[in-house]
């Protein structure tokens, strides 16, 4: 019962991480483009096109149909963000309000949100029910 609890409370971090992430792209996305590095191409285009699949993987997740398909979607998005915080983390200069730490920190809570997505969504891929949370 508390594994079902705790698996609960890892989807809710998951949801609401994606969909506030999701939203923000397309609130601030003067943001999200000074995040991405400049030498990648479509800089614009690839902030609204992660924050759509973020708000359809934080919607997904409410599913237990698409669930692990939206677990898998969030993890490869995640990884697919990670030149973003890498290039945050080496020009912290461009960056001035956020203190360099937190920068670093970032990185490692990418870490602990991809144990996360694959703990919550999709670990049970051996057992007969995994969705039935």
């Amino acid at each position: 019962m508390a594994h079902k609890r705790l698996k609960k409370a890892g989807l809710a971090i998951i949801f609401f991480w994606f969909l506030i992430g999701g939203i923000g792209h397309f609130l601030a996305p003067d943001f999200f483009l000074k995040i991405v590095p400049p030498d990648l191409p479509f800089r614009i285009q690839a902030v609204y096109i992660s924050g759509f699949f973020e708000l359809l993987g934080a919607i997904g997740l409410c599913h237990n149909k698409t669930r692990r398909m939206a677990g898998i979607g969030l993890f490869v998005l995640t990884i697919a963000v990670t030149p973003a915080n890498v290039y945050m983390w080496t020009h912290p200069q461009l960056f001035p309000t956020i203190p360099e730490i937190l920068l670093g920190l970032r990185l490692i809570l990418q870490l602990a949100l991809l144990a996360t997505i694959w703990w919550a969504t999709f670990s049970d891929l051996g057992t007969k029910h995994p969705h039935h949370i």
